[in-house]
């Protein structure tokens, strides 16, 4: 997208879109109580709020410009990531969930903290930190200041600066209620805009019947076999979970809003509208490549599939709109990521270590001088990443995820469904287990290439299956090992409607599934 796309209507539109995002943090901000907490929003978030704040966390522009690339050289089958997340996210409502609120934490190392004791919790206290610096920030920022460099024409630390400057707005203000209120008005619009991009492009390809004819049968199936390089069926049904289980169920991110639920049965409601927001995944980020494929085959770079779309199918107006969507995506995922920092150090490092009797207004004040810290933080990793030449960082990052994630998912399932798991197993996971993991991450893929290395989602879950074997022969073996007690979920009933929105949720995936089978 050039500046020259960008006419006066576009930047009117642009403009106005700005305006209201920022009338709304304004409003959410004058909403919180005068000296409350700006980390979990008085706890007053409802099920809309819980969703939307979800789902725009885990939208990005990169998201949405990778998924159409998939698209267009693959079809649906990148949808797995998207479709079958509803498992984990439903662990998370009736697992995690009520014992997050039941023990009311404001964050996860602080309820790992509970489970294991004050080591685990400041081990992972640090650990979130920089997991959220380095794949929340920085790489948001990069992937979004390509985007902004290339219609603004600025340097990406400018574009980065920009980027953290709105975001950094309503975190510093309103907090959590800021960045839950604007998220649910920048993901209608990123709904809006995606649908009509979809319906637009169907009606120039001639409706489903002529896509169908257009494009390889194979573009419709979600299992392709095991022999497939990119996509095969069963590392996507062991490996995932692994992944799975760590970004929805104890990334605090990812969590946050939960945490701040009004109550369970919000939280459970809130977790259910993600999974339902997350079926738009397919039609609205990767059917746009698969239409680009239909219209334009003979496109030299998949990357630029989405661009394409909407350079080629929207009139004027409509691009400045477009623009303000990957914006939204960028100002949802970073305040989210912003909030999530300055929660995680202020109340698990600074409160807890240093200024345990510090008032809610001093609270308040540090968390306000991390977010602007680790807004330079981040700032700073961006450009030295933008500064290295000749290789796709952000999709290395990625990968990476999958050598992340087994440690935290064995620490978190091992500390909720076994109760005889020591503290020393779960450090040893954190620490040694997180130190080989990426070991055996950096040798997959900057070392010698060779057939023997197994899919590398296939890897993660061997991963998770060797920490989880030396999780339960420690704890074995540690019979004086430090143990504490599961924390115990909140009490009460699951509501008859939670149930039943689960369950239709359950129903229409499997029918999806047996449907592009």
């Amino acid at each position: 997208m050039n500046t020259h796309y960008m006419q006066s209507l576009d930047w009117l539109i642009l403009v106005v879109y700005f305006a209201i995002l920022i009338l709304i943090g304004i409003w959410a901000s004058m909403k919180r109580k005068k000296e409350s907490s700006l980390f979990l929003a008085e706890r007053s978030l409802r099920w809309y709020h819980i969703g939307f704040s979800m789902w725009g966390t885990n939208v990005g522009p990169s998201m949405l410009i990778a998924s159409a690339s998939a698209g267009f050289t693959t079809g649906i089958v990148s949808g797995n990531y998207a479709w079958y997340a509803f498992v984990f996210i439903a662990l998370l409502a009736f697992v995690f969930a009520p014992r997050y609120l039941g023990s009311k934490v404001q964050t996860l190392p602080e309820f790992m903290g509970l489970r294991f004791g004050q080591s685990t919790r400041n081990i992972l206290a640090w650990y979130t930190i920089v997991t959220i610096i380095i794949s929340w920030l920085a790489l948001t920022l990069f992937a979004g200041g390509i985007l902004i460099r290339q219609v603004f024409d600025i340097p990406m630390w400018a574009s980065a600066l920009i980027l953290l400057l709105i975001s950094a707005f309503f975190t510093m203000l309103g907090g959590l209620k800021a960045v839950a209120y604007t998220n649910v008005y920048q993901m209608i619009l990123l709904i809006v805009v995606s649908a009509t991009l979809t319906i637009v492009g169907l009606s120039h390809v001639g409706g489903v019947g002529a896509l169908l004819e257009k494009v390889p049968t194979d573009y419709w199936i979600l299992f392709k076999p095991n022999s497939d390089e990119a996509f095969p069926w069963l590392p996507i049904v062991l490996g995932y979970p692994i992944m799975g289980v760590w970004f929805w169920c104890t990334d605090q991110s990812m969590v946050q809003p939960v945490l701040a639920a009004r109550h369970l049965r919000e939280g459970q409601l809130g977790t259910n509208f993600t999974g339902w927001l997350k079926i738009l995944d397919v039609p609205l980020y990767i059917l746009p490549g698969v239409i680009c494929f239909a219209l334009y085959p003979t496109l030299e770079n998949p990357d630029e599939a989405y661009l394409t779309m909407v350079e080629n199918l929207f009139p004027k107006g409509m691009v400045g709109l477009v623009f303000a969507v990957l914006t939204a995506c960028l100002v949802s995922t970073i305040g989210s990521a912003l909030n999530a920092l300055s929660t995680v150090f202020t109340i698990d490092i600074y409160v807890k270590r240093f200024r345990p009797d510090a008032t809610q207004r001093h609270i308040n004040y540090v968390g306000r001088i991390v977010t602007i810290v680790g807004a330079v933080l981040a700032i700073i990793i961006t450009v030295a990443i933008d500064s290295i030449k000749g290789l796709n960082l952000f999709n290395v990052f990625q990968s990476v995820l999958g050598f992340i994630a087994p440690p935290m998912t064995a620490v978190f399932l091992l500390g909720v469904f076994w109760r005889r798991t020591t503290t020393r197993a779960a450090n040893l996971a954190l620490t040694v287990g997180t130190a080989f993991c990426l070991i055996v991450g950096i040798l997959y893929l900057w070392g010698p290439k060779s057939d023997l290395w197994p899919h590398f989602m296939m890897l993660s879950f061997l991963l998770f299956v060797v920490l989880a074997a030396m999780m339960v022969a420690v704890s074995l073996l540690d019979r004086k090992g430090e143990r504490h007690d599961i924390p115990k979920p909140v009490q009460g009933h699951t509501s008859a409607l939670v149930i039943g929105l689960w369950t239709a949720l359950a129903v229409v995936m499997i029918t999806l599934y047996i449907i592009f089978n």
